[in-house]
């Protein structure tokens, strides 16, 4: 662990020329500024436009009312539910990031005792449990779901056995042989690899749960690579010339385990980055760091699984600005432009540097930095970087076409986040089909149901079930999101009228007639939420990467959960990756 040897500046002093400039304070933008600070030593400063740091992860806490007799037996006497992203994916950056803050005895992790499915609401009134993806044998598996489970018919489990273990259709060819492989929507990829029923009962409704977006739309080379990947690596195989996906699935575990790299998730939309496979190389060290500082459980135990904090996720980015501080952090500073700076600036020894305007409550502030990175959403850089990245504005601000196979920019749907519980006696009392308990303790992950269902509910994430102890023992404790860029009108509806539609979806999948009214605990409207990794989009990230490699000044980034991933975990893999990109270029500017 590096300590830094940089000196703590006056939040005033707009004069000092800093190693890097960071903008945007969400869990990109902290995460890559607590990297730079602590272990590669660097001048650093955060700024963000909002009055705290986290951007989307926004932790509440509601306290059970005095006058409410349902805690008779103990347990929490409040409420505590994420608004944003409900937990990360536990890996080895989480746990190293969480030890350097002083988080790790913090972390929850989802509950060892019960099922982690997650359920499927049908149209036919039922609700199915889906197969875990990572085990073929056994119950729960994929063998298992296929002889047992009647979510598919018949038909549709052969066509997508088929596809899994036999083979199925090869990717579409391009017109000329010269011409780039032809990208599909995740519609496309599924219906060629597992089957229409399969898409349309499965992979869409999860798909539109998870990214809020339109699987026709949605690419899959850029939204699921890793998938991408199981399909290139199964045509790898001489004798697998059909491509079934198993075999791909497999022999990229045996790559992982003999330390090729390959396999392991990635933090990226599209090949994984030079500083992607760094980070791979670079997990013995953290196995080896976490031997000296041990996590709360052991690696082969944790890694993968969902997690967060006592306190909630809110936690790391409150740990990070305690770190950091206000010498190193500035909100509600918003940029509005970036100009470079004079190339023989004597404090700067003739290498040149950034010089950033920022709009801080109706006061203008500038910063300058030898090197900048900007991690805020692509709608919100609006012409700002036009000067030092000419073209920047147009790319992001495309229009996007009716064709789904055209498309520019990146698109961030309206969603709203509605928080509700339910006394358990609310609930249907049913057994569920796969023998994990009754519908009323709610064992699994969360739910999602099909289009053909007709509800508006893409996604309902059993929060009392994830990390118990987060709500009264009487209650389930559900999140559910709705809109997405298939229903967008809910950034125009009521409050009341966004939680009359979740509680009349709630009825009919998970309640019974008589339930009584929900404990509305949150009700949050992201106007503009996650980025849509739509066909073309990695077009548009390649032009960007141009744009940054023909910057003759170097040392500019524009990165965001819009290229990197839109997972949390992918966010906070960004900053430890792209700290050590950041801190090579200023060392070889030095020696340059």
């Amino acid at each position: 662990m590096t300590t830094t040897n940089a000196v703590v500046r006056d939040v005033d002093d707009h004069h000092h020329l800093y190693d890097c400039l960071v903008v945007g304070g969400g869990i990109s933008g902290s995460t890559l500024a607590h990297n730079l600070h602590r272990s590669h030593g660097v001048d650093v400063l955060l700024c963000e436009s909002s009055d705290r740091l986290g951007g989307n992860v926004c932790t509440s806490t509601v306290a059970l009312s005095e006058d409410d007799d349902d805690n008779d037996d103990g347990g929490a006497s409040f409420f505590l539910y994420e608004e944003g992203p409900s937990n990360f994916e536990t890996s080895p950056c989480v746990m190293r990031i969480s030890d350097e803050l002083d988080l790790s005895n913090e972390i929850v992790l989802a509950s060892e005792n019960r099922s982690l499915s997650t359920w499927i609401y049908h149209d036919d009134g039922r609700i199915h449990p889906l197969p875990d993806g990572k085990r073929i044998f056994g119950r729960g598996g994929i063998l298992d779901f296929v002889l047992r489970d009647d979510l598919l018919s018949w038909r549709g489990k052969l066509r997508a056995f088929a596809g899994l273990f036999l083979g199925h259709p090869p990717p579409p060819t391009p017109p000329n042989d010269d011409d780039d492989a032809v990208e599909e929507s995740i519609m496309d990829w599924s219906i060629r690899t597992l089957g229409a029923e399969a898409y349309r009962t499965i992979i869409e409704p999860i798909v539109s749960g998870i990214y809020v977006g339109d699987p026709s739309r949605l690419s899959a080379r850029t939204t699921l690579p890793k998938l991408m990947r199981m399909e290139g690596r199964a045509y790898e195989l001489g004798w697998n010339v059909r491509g079934a996906l198993l075999y791909g699935g497999l022999a990229m575990r045996r790559d992982a385990a003999a330390g090729s790299g390959e396999g392991m998730p990635s933090s990226s939309s599209s090949s994984p980055t030079e500083e992607e496979e760094e980070r791979r190389n670079d997990e013995a060290e953290d196995r080896h760091h976490h031997h000296h500082h041990p996590p709360p459980r052991g690696y082969d135990d944790y890694h993968g699984r969902p997690g967060s904090y006592k306190t909630g996720l809110i936690a790391l980015p409150n740990a990070i600005m305690d770190e950091l501080g206000p010498s190193r952090v500035r909100l509600s500073w918003r940029l509005t432009n970036v100009e470079r700076g004079a190339n023989n600036d004597d404090d700067d020894g003739g290498g040149g540097y950034y010089v950033a305007t920022f709009d801080n409550d109706g006061t203008h502030r500038k910063v300058k930095a030898r090197t900048l990175v900007v991690t805020i959403p692509t709608y919100a850089i609006g012409t700002s970087l036009d000067v030092v990245l000419p073209g920047s504005a147009d790319l992001f601000g495309r229009g996007k076409s009716d064709d789904a196979k055209i498309s520019g920019g990146v698109s961030y749907p309206p969603v709203a986040s509605v928080t509700v519980a339910y006394p358990k006696s609310a609930f249907r009392d049913v057994d569920l089909a796969d023998g994990s308990g009754n519908l009323r303790d709610l064992p699994g992950f969360g739910m999602v149901s099909t289009r053909s269902a007709g509800l508006r509910i893409l996604a309902t994430l059993f929060s009392s079930s994830l990390f118990p102890g987060r709500c009264p023992v009487e209650y389930n404790l559900l999140s559910c999101t709705i809109g997405g860029a298939r229903d967008e009108a809910v950034g125009a509806m009521s409050e009341d009228d966004l939680v009359a539609v979740v509680d009349g979806d709630l009825r009919t999948m998970l309640l019974r007639p008589e339930a009584p009214h929900p404990k509305v605990l949150g009700l949050k409207i992201w106007p503009r939420a996650i980025p849509q990794y739509e066909l073309g989009h990695s077009d548009t990230m390649t032009e960007l990467k141009r744009m940054e490699d023909t910057n003759d000044a170097g040392g500019l980034w524009v990165c965001g959960n819009y290229r990197t991933g839109v997972s949390l975990t992918a966010c906070i893999n960004f900053g430890y990756d792209h700290a050590k990109v950041v801190a090579g270029h200023l060392s070889s500017k030095r020696r340059g």
